[in-house]
């Protein structure tokens, strides 16, 4: 029995297919039909039912099925174990990021793989609910979020390292009736076509729990997953787009920008990573050298 024979067997019930396992492997499908076949030659009896369209386990695979995967990782434990101890960082770590920021992640990333070349890196984009859930369960090892003040209950199990903290504001067409103002109140918002990020996003979360205190809900007019798409359309007239401060401020020939209070809404882009930190060696060397970069970026 072959420790390779065990991760295709998992990586095909996982998937339910063996292409699509073959695929995830980069390997020939036909090696892991092979490869299966010779482990159930070995055990003497079939662990995959292969008369469905889809892949299933059969009873004696369901009961291999678990051990296989604790083999998987004691041998990808004692691999780390032994990486650690000679100072040989490898393996994988994965890394997401809300959209539309100026947190210098690629250059974090870069400055990282050159110092440790045998760590494959992935990156991945999602809306802050997504990120939080995936850094809990452990899909990802860190993300840069958007996230309330430090109290914000949606951050339990989670650390944090604010890297930006800038007022959310409000932005129009230079015609627009709210234009003449450089500040309004959040009630001033009530009943009013707003333009904003979809439910899910961090900047989403801050106005509707503000509006949700004030004693409203807000009129999403339009939303779409690319701040410079709200900026347009609000600059067409649509409505007010609700945006971070400084991407506001740097349209201004195409808005006017509008900050709120009463109460005032402020947006924190953070790198986040689970409270207990990542499994992996790798993982937890990343985070402190992106904690360290970013802090050095953010210095005044």
């Amino acid at each position: 029995m072959e420790l390779r024979q065990l991760e295709y067997f998992v990586t095909v019930a996982e998937e339910r297919n063996f292409t699509r396992a073959a695929e995830k492997l980069h390997v020939a499908q036909p090696g892991v039909s092979a490869q299966i076949r010779r482990l159930e030659r070995e055990f003497g009896q079939e662990l995959l039912d292969r008369s469905h369209r889809s892949v299933r386990l059969t009873e004696a695979g369901a009961a291999v099925l678990p051990y296989a995967r604790a083999a998987l990782a004691a041998a990808e434990g004692a691999r780390l174990a032994v990486d650690e101890l000679t100072g040989l960082l490898r393996g994988r770590v994965a890394v997401g990021t809300v959209t539309s920021h100026n947190v210098d992640l690629p250059g974090v990333l870069a400055g990282f793989h050159e110092e440790h070349p045998a760590v494959e890196i992935t990156l991945a984009e999602a809306n802050t609910d997504q990120l939080l859930d995936d850094l809990r369960t452990g899909r990802l090892d860190a993300a840069i979020v958007s996230v309330g003040d430090t109290g914000d209950t949606t951050l339990a199990g989670i650390e944090i390292h604010v890297v930006e903290d800038q007022p959310i504001v409000a932005a129009v067409s230079h015609d627009h009736e709210l234009a003449v103002h450089s500040v309004i109140s959040l009630d001033t918002l009530r009943g009013r076509a707003l333009i904003s990020l979809p439910r899910g996003t961090g900047l989403r979360t801050r106005l509707e729990e503000a509006c949700a205190d004030a004693g409203f809900a807000p009129y999403i007019a339009f939303e779409a997953g690319d701040p410079a798409v709200l900026a347009q359309l609000a600059a067409r007239g649509l409505g007010a787009a609700i945006l971070p401060g400084a991407f506001a401020e740097a349209r201004s020939d195409q808005l006017a920008t509008i900050r709120i209070n009463r109460p005032a809404l402020r947006g924190r882009l953070a790198l986040a990573w689970r409270t207990d930190g990542p499994s992996n060696p790798a993982g937890r060397v990343l985070i402190s050298r992106a904690r360290a970069a970013l802090a050095q970026a953010t210095r005044p």
